[in-house]
């Protein structure tokens, strides 16, 4: 129709489901065995741990069993994981379409981070369903809490993603110490042994890192005799979620002729 002018709303609508299906198929057509890799990354963590974890004779975690307990903390933190480390590279991968004035920088990374966040949460259902076909309970205690320790999570992911796909474009060996820095993360957010068991003097020190807030309690949340420390709360997981976000869109906004025009 002649001048019909489409609203700001209907047109960042528009690309963003084209952003997600250009990104879902390009995730899952990766290579003949993305898809397959997506499930098999946490079982083979689990296998192995629990391969450890028998040979040094910890074959219990309290209040809770403990396939499930990893399942649940390696499928939570691989979902922020991806979402950090893919929002990181969105604009690398997606410069060609900045050529578009609809298309904003910003847009690639928060469109991959729902994407991430998605996938993430089909696969945990996918695994935990298969669990429950072994006799496993899989059930949460507290589907609430379990949902808010993983949307806080992702909004950690989603903010420094955010931050860094701006930092690493300006300044590119940001990005390779951020890549670096996520494998300690995979050990001091208590994501393969319970927090309690760290002395309180440290504990503090880890509780610093707001993925140990939401996996301690997620999985709170899924256990009910699970023994939670009492340093995690959500009132930090979101505050540190909101203010990374926050922090990640006024860089966006800041710098965003800057992204468009390298």
């Amino acid at each position: 129709m002649a001048g019909y002018a489409r609203s700001t709303t209907s047109v960042a609508l528009s690309v963003w489901k084209a952003l997600f299906l250009r990104e879902a198929v390009s995730r899952v057509s990766a290579g003949r065995a993305a898809w397959v890799w997506m499930l098999l990354e946490p079982i083979v963590h689990v296998v192995f741990l629990m391969l450890l974890f028998t040979l040094v004779r910890l074959r219990v975690i309290t209040g809770a069993e403990t396939a499930i307990w990893l399942l649940v903390g390696l499928t939570s933190f691989f979902t922020a994981r991806n979402i950090y480390t893919r929002g990181m590279e969105a604009l690398n991968a997606n410069q060609a379409l900045f050529a578009y004035r609809q298309v904003l920088p910003v847009d690639t990374v928060l469109v991959r981070g729902a994407l991430e966040a998605f996938l993430g949460v089909i696969v945990a259902l996918l695994l935990l369903a298969g669990a429950g076909l072994f006799g496993f309970q899989v059930i949460p205690h507290d589907p609430l809490a379990v949902l808010a320790g993983l949307a806080g999570m992702c909004l950690c992911g989603l903010g420094l993603g955010l931050i860094l796909s701006v930092a690493s474009d300006l300044v590119p060996e940001l990005g390779r110490i951020a890549q670096l820095l996520f494998t300690p993360l995979y050990f001091l957010s208590g994501v393969i042994f319970p927090l309690t068991v760290v002395p309180v003097q440290y504990r503090e020190w880890l509780f610093y890192n707001p993925f140990s807030h939401g996996l301690e309690l997620l999985r709170g949340g899924f256990f009910p005799l699970y023994p939670v420390a009492p340093e995690a709360n959500f009132a930090y997981l979101f505050g540190f979620a909101v203010a990374v976000v926050f922090l990640g869109l006024a860089m966006h906004v800041r710098y965003a002729d800057r992204l468009r025009a390298k």
